[in-house]
């Protein structure tokens, strides 16, 4: 199987914020890209794309849109685990357990990095065999379908990312389902008192949180290679 290292690194920094430091490496990271060679033709010229759509915005303007892209609504978050346990008390073991992992294998976590951010988790998996890193990547393929879907949804360029992180993973880029998002005032607006607690991403009281894994029928996509 081929080395898939240096392009998972390249696609965790794609999808990092697009600070000055952050710009002046897209020419060598599509380089990298063309050298490892194993991601598609196609792909890669989707995200060449991407790379010179971003050059061209002001830096500000790029800055300001990643931020309304990833960081202001569930459907596009970067937190894996925002997917899965939403608000529940099954998110806080499970990062622990995700770092504890990450640990074992040599990588560690400064202090504000958040083992479930996806630019995290494919650091983690270059440091996997091409093997391990396929496999690891497809229990969240998943996910990665949910995330791009709603990408795609907002016309976001950055779709073409979590299309080639899928395409890594052995998994294709295909439509699914993902639910109407709530504002961000209801999402984050605090419960009235003694209305409850918030069940987003809960099971049932003494249930195991299910983490799915669904393979669905692919769906054309305008603008991005499925």
């Amino acid at each position: 199987m081929k080395p898939i290292r240096y392009s998972l690194r390249v696609l965790s920094q794609l999808l990092s914020y697009p600070d000055a430091a952050m710009r002046q490496q897209w020419p060598q990271l599509m380089t990298v890209l063309d050298e490892e060679g194993v991601l598609s033709s196609a792909r890669r010229t989707e995200l060449q794309a991407l790379v010179a759509h971003l050059q061209h915005l002001n830096p500000m303007d790029a800055e300001s849109r990643y931020v309304e892209t990833f960081d202001r609504g569930r459907a596009t978050c970067l937190h894996l685990f925002e997917h899965v346990h939403g608000d529940s008390r099954d998110r806080g073991p499970a990062m622990i357990d995700l770092t504890k992992t990450y640990a074992q294998s040599g990588l560690f976590l400064a202090p504000e990095e958040l083992p479930d951010h996806l630019c995290v988790v494919l650091e983690f998996a270059s440091t996997q065999t091409p093997e391990v890193a396929k496999a690891f990547l497809g229990e969240m393929a998943h996910i990665l379908n949910a995330i791009f879907s709603a990408l795609i949804k907002r016309e976001s360029p950055y779709a073409v990312v979590l299309a080639a992180v899928l395409e890594l993973s052995g998994h294709r880029a295909q439509s699914v389902a993902i639910a109407v998002e709530e504002s961000l005032d209801e999402s984050w607006s605090e419960p009235e008192a003694f209305d409850g607690c918030i069940t987003r991403g809960q099971a049932r009281p003494g249930e195991a949180q299910p983490m799915h894994f669904v393979r669905k029928t692919s769906t054309s996509l305008s603008g991005v290679t499925a």
